[in-house]
C-alpha cells in the first residue's frame, strides 16, 4: 500500500482495515500528526525485535516468555503495516519517499523474522534462510508485476499476513505448550535440536510461499497478456 490516495485500488486487501477500532486508531494518529513513514519505521523495529527475540529462545531458560513476546511483536508489526496506509489515505499525506518506507521496512522485517525463527528453539537455521529468501521473492514478484504493467498481485495462500500469522501461532504454541506435548507433536522430526515445532511450521511456510510464487507468476503473466491484446 502506498502513502497516496491515488494508490488505493492497488492496496493489499485487509478486512480489519474497515473495522471501527482500526479507523479510530488511524484518526487518533492523524490528530497527533504521526506520519505514515514513522509508523512504517515502528513496524520495522517491531519486526527486527521479533526476529532477535525468536533467536534468543534457542538457549534461554526464559524461552516460553520470549516466544510470547515475539508473537506480540509480530502482531505489532502487522498493525503498523495496516495503519501506515490508513493514515496516509485518510490524511491525504503523500510522501515523495513513501513507497520506499512502505516496501523496505517490510523486507527487513520479513528477513529478520524468518532468520530469527530459523535460529529459535525447535528450529533449524537453514530452513529459516530458505523461508526468508522465498518471502523476498514473492514480494519481488508483486513489485515486478507492477513495474511490468500489471496490477500488484497480493494472492496467497502464503502472502505476508498469512506468513506472519503462521509464525505467530508457532511462537504462541512454543511458548504455551508443555515441552512433552511439543515433543509428541513433532515425534517424527528429523532435526537434531530438541522441539521441532518451529521447524515444521517453517516448512509449511516454505511450501505455501512457493505455491504463492507460482500463482502470482501465473496471474501476472495472464494480466500482461490481456493488456497486450
Amino acid at each position: 500500500m502506498s502513502h497516496s490516495e491515488d494508490y488505493q485500488p492497488d492496496r493489499r486487501p485487509i478486512t480489519s482495515r474497515d473495522k471501527k477500532i482500526s479507523k479510530r486508531a488511524a484518526t487518533w494518529l492523524i490528530r497527533r500528526r504521526v506520519t505514515p513513514n514513522a509508523i512504517s519505521v515502528v513496524g520495522m523495529v517491531a519486526g527486527l525485535a521479533a526476529g532477535i527475540v525468536l533467536a534468543l529462545t534457542a538457549d534461554s531458560p526464559y524461552a516460553p516468555a520470549l516466544f510470547i513476546t515475539a508473537a506480540v511483536l509480530m502482531q505489532l508489526r502487522l498493525l503498523a503495516n495496516m495503519l501506515d496506509g490508513m493514515v496516509a489515505v485518510e490524511s491525504g499525506v503523500a510522501s515523495p519517499v513513501g513507497e520506499l518506507f512502505n516496501e523496505v521496512p517490510d523486507r527487513v522485517s520479513d528477513t529478520a523474522m524468518f532468520i530469527g525463527a530459523g535460529y529459535a528453539f525447535g528450529s533449524d537455521p537453514a530452513i529459516g534462510y530458505v523461508a526468508a529468501c522465498l518471502a523476498l521473492f514473492v514480494a519481488y514478484l508483486r513489485a515486478q508485476g507492477k513495474v511490468a504493467g500489471a496490477h500488484q498481485e497480493f494472492c496467497g495462500p502464503m502472502a505476508k499476513p498469512q506468513r506472519v500469522f503462521v509464525v505467530t501461532i508457532l511462537a504462541l504454541l512454543s511458548g504455551l505448550l508443555p515441552s512433552a506435548w511439543q515433543q509428541q507433536i513433532t515425534s517424527v522430526a528429523v532435526w537434531d535440536r530438541s522441539g521441532g515445532l518451529m521447524a515444521w511450521g517453517l516448512v509449511l511456510v516454505i511450501l505455501g510461499t512457493a505455491l504463492t510464487a507460482i500463482r502470482r507468476l501465473q496471474r501476472i503473466a495472464r494480466a500482461l497478456r490481456k493488456e497486450a491484446t
